[in-house]
């Protein structure tokens, strides 16, 4: 039976350094690591929201505009993520109100830390290098991945 109640919309930013890590935070709420980032407040812009929750979680400025590398949709959770290729121009790593620790991680610790569902979202910003490249379309329940990136026409099976 389908649940009658609107989505949420959210983002996230994916802050890669020189070095091409990924910046990730572990929230104070539920412990796990992922992108900084949240839902979008009444009368915010997608900008504005990405860049708020980027400072609050982190205490980084990051350039606007950022690149949208992904859409997520958590199937059971009713939320459509929003996720950028960030870019730092101002402050530190931080922990904050909301983060109990951050940390530069490679591509290769991001799977280690973060579950499936938003380790990906980390692997396809750093795998989107430009605003050229589309932006991956999934679905997963909140942990897992439940749909596969479709394959381009005529081009090798994409990975999910």
């Amino acid at each position: 039976m389908p649940i009658d109640r609107p989505h949420s919309v959210s983002v996230a930013g994916v802050i890669v350094d020189d070095a091409g890590r990924a910046l990730l935070i572990r929230r104070r709420d539920n412990g796990h690591w992922e992108p900084p980032g949240g839902v979008l407040e009444a009368g915010e812009t997608i900008p504005d929201a990405l860049q708020r929750e980027v400072l609050e979680e982190t205490g980084i400025t990051i350039a606007l505009p950022a690149t949208l590398t992904g859409v997520y949709k958590n199937m059971t959770g009713l939320i459509v993520s929003l996720v950028f290729r960030c870019e730092a121009i101002d402050g530190r790593p931080a922990t904050g109100s909301e983060t109990s620790a951050v940390r530069w991680v490679t591509r290769e610790e991001v799977g280690e830390l973060a579950d499936e569902a938003y380790a990906i979202r980390v692997l396809d910003a750093l795998d989107r290098l430009d605003a050229a490249s589309p932006p991956a379309v999934r679905a997963h329940d909140g942990v897992r991945l439940i749909q596969r990136e479709p394959a381009a026409p005529g081009g090798p099976p994409a990975r999910g």
